[in-house]
């Protein structure tokens, strides 16, 4: 299986003890769930799951404000890193010194799939890769099922206040939503992250506005103020639930089935 990466780069099964840093959340999160727990030498100060297997890992900065230094002195074998999450300065900078860095790119809910076998191609586990595999089909099909009851809606998804800003339909967070029945709006614009202001005419089709609890965290004070600014019905979500990719989606694909099943 030929194993290539988001930057067009190609990667062979990995021999020997692999020593990874991790400069994404999500897949922090995978490598550990693909059983590579113990090779994980570095991650980002927000990389908090699986809680207690991170305790002991070494933070190396944020996922915008790598600390250079520090990931040099690891001396990694493998730098993960993602086009949206990671500034590409530092990353170019990094893949002067570690031997082997794999950049992804997840954009709709079936890349999963690809990021499974990817990861586990690389550090040979393939099996623990398939069981992924399985759960994200299972998940994936009962959303489906689920959604079959539901007309689809368009729904506004602001991700930060001040400058108010969303998510385009070319997006992760767009697909993860678009599975759950909820299409994202606004149908197009010139950034992926647009801004948009609260007297746009395209609001108008928004059926509920679904307010996340990251990247920005929103409260119960900030689902008031949204409320009075869209004229829409609101409701709280789980961001992680939603922009995670990895083997949370499996989680993900689950909670958007429980939520909808409950309306």
């Amino acid at each position: 299986m030929v194993l290539v990466d988001a930057l067009g780069r190609e990667h062979t099964p990995f021999n020997g003890t692999p020593r990874i840093v991790s400069l994404v959340p999500s897949l922090t999160e995978l490598i550990c769930d693909l059983g590579l727990a113990d090779a994980l030498a570095g991650r980002t100060g927000f990389c908090v799951h699986p809680k207690e297997r991170l305790r002991s890992v070494q933070k190396i900065g944020g996922t915008k404000e790598v600390n250079l230094d520090k990931v040099r002195a690891l001396k990694p074998t493998h730098l993960i890193a993602d086009i949206d999450e990671n500034r590409r300065e530092q990353v170019e900078a990094m893949m002067a010194f570690v031997p082997h860095v794999v950049v992804v790119h997840p954009r709709t809910v079936e890349d999963n799939l690809s990021l499974y076998a990817l990861l586990g191609g690389i550090f040979r586990r393939i099996a623990n890769a398939e069981k992924l595999k399985g759960e994200f089909h299972l998940a994936h099909e009962a959303l489906v099922r689920v959604t079959e009851n539901y007309l689809r809606e368009a729904v506004l998804y602001p991700i930060w206040r001040e400058p108010w800003m969303t998510v385009r339909r070319d997006t992760y967070i767009a697909s993860m939503l678009a599975a759950a029945g909820w299409d994202t709006l606004p149908l197009d614009a010139p950034t992926r992250f647009p801004q948009f202001a609260w007297d746009a005419p395209w609001l108008t089709q928004a059926g509920r506005v679904l307010l996340p609890s990251e990247p920005f965290a929103f409260t119960a004070r900030h689902e008031a103020e949204v409320a009075a600014l869209s004229g829409k019905p609101v409701q709280r979500i789980d961001g992680e639930m939603v922009s995670w990719y990895g083997s949370r989606a499996i989680l993900g694909l689950r909670y958007l089935a429980e939520l909808r099943a409950h309306e």
